[in-house]
């Protein structure tokens, strides 16, 4: 401090002639508390205040180059001088893409442009010929990506959440910022599947991608499917994979029952006539029912000798890929308390509703257990 002043009585700083006074934390000897107390004290006693620009030079050797930043900036520091992605002498320099993306995440313009981290990366690593880390703040790859199962369903409830309100504000759990305001996607990006992923990350995937919203307890079965599939081979699932597996598992039509077409005429009761091919042969059978769907459901528990209970049924228009189909979910409780789905698409909504029922009666003849052991036509890569 002494020293200082003494340098500054002999500059005589002006408001137009300032002076810079840098204060370096070189081998972050001390605390970060402890270091923005010495810059608070600098600051309570230098000559010239007002005339002497108070700058920080903090390095990393102890990891707590931004936390030394941000706590000796609020301790009255006007200036801190760092480097793009912590680069510098041993540990390097406190990190400024860190430094100013936090200090926005609090509401404070840091007045960089920071509005494309990828292209920014880009160039630095091509420069540098250094790697950013994958997990390092804001610029890594997978900062803004959760494969937690509780992580992914909270994320994607909080981006249904924010999509309902239209809220002005980010509010969305686990993800500092909006991952678009520095350049990255939300698709691909903010939820990957793996293993150790959750029924609430795998049907945001299928949703944001393929429109597909599968009913709360069709989550939960799907999901296990896929993490037994990732697991098997070893790697993280790409949307397309998984939506080939959702196909595999949840739309047949064709195996062992294969649903052809259906006819129907409202009496007092629901009749309908409908075709189904088994063992390559085509059989045309009656039924009826309070409704349409529970007529074709009592033709094949009384053709195919089988039972359930507890249908489950849910449609939606098909929003991604085709605004003209409908798809539609099937669930039922077998006797022995084992639950099974269908899925159906078609331009009809009734139609999609009979192939998500057929479905679910061929997951039921079939076994579910069998279906989830067979290899999928995924990359093991």
């Amino acid at each position: 401090m002494k020293i200082c002043n003494q340098v500054l009585n002999i500059w005589h700083p002006t408001p137009e002639n300032k002076v810079i006074i840098n204060l370096p934390a070189t081998v972050s000897m001390s605390m970060p508390h402890v270091y923005a107390s010495q810059i608070e004290y600098m600051s309570d006693h230098l000559n010239y205040r007002d005339n002497v620009i108070l700058s920080l030079h903090p390095h990393n050797d102890r990891g707590t180059g931004v936390a030394d930043a941000e706590l000796g900036m609020l301790a009255g520091a006007q200036r801190v001088e760092g480097t793009l992605f912590g680069n510098g002498e041993r540990t390097g320099n406190v990190d400024i893409v860190t430094l100013a993306l936090n200090m926005f995440s609090h509401g404070v313009n840091p007045k960089l442009n920071l509005e494309n981290i990828p292209d920014i990366l880009s160039k630095y690593e091509k420069l540098t010929r250094m790697k950013v880390h994958e997990r390092h703040p804001y610029g890594g790859e997978l900062v803004f990506t959760a494969f937690s199962g509780s992580h992914q369903d909270a994320i994607a409830k909080g981006m249904k959440w924010r999509e309902e309100r239209e809220r002005q504000y980010w509010t969305v759990p686990y993800l500092l910022i909006d991952p678009k305001d520095i350049g990255r996607r939300y698709e691909g990006d903010i939820i990957r599947i793996n293993s150790q992923s959750g029924k609430g990350g795998i049907g945001y995937v299928l949703m944001q991608n393929y429109g597909l919203d599968l009913p709360m307890e069709m989550r939960e079965s799907f999901g296990y499917t896929v993490k037994n599939v990732s697991d098997r081979l070893h790697k993280e699932l790409m949307p397309n994979e998984i939506y080939d597996i959702f196909l595999n598992e949840y739309v047949n039509i064709n195996t062992p029952v294969e649903f052809i077409n259906y006819r129907f005429t409202q009496n007092n009761n629901y009749e309908t006539s409908v075709s189904i091919r088994i063992d390559n042969e085509v059989h045309e059978f009656i039924g009826v029912g309070n409704g349409r769907l529970d007529a074709i459901s009592n033709v094949l528990q009384t053709t195919l000798g089988i039972n359930y209970n507890d249908l489950v049924y849910k449609e939606h228009a098909l929003e991604i890929g085709s605004g003209a189909n409908a798809v539609s979910y099937v669930g039922f409780t077998a006797l022995d308390g084992a639950i099974y789905w269908g899925c159906g698409i078609d331009a009809d909504i009734m139609t999609s509703s009979v192939k998500a029922l057929f479905s679910a009666v061929n997951n039921m003849i079939s076994g579910v257990k069998p279906k989830i052991e067979k290899e999928y036509s995924v990359s093991k890569k």
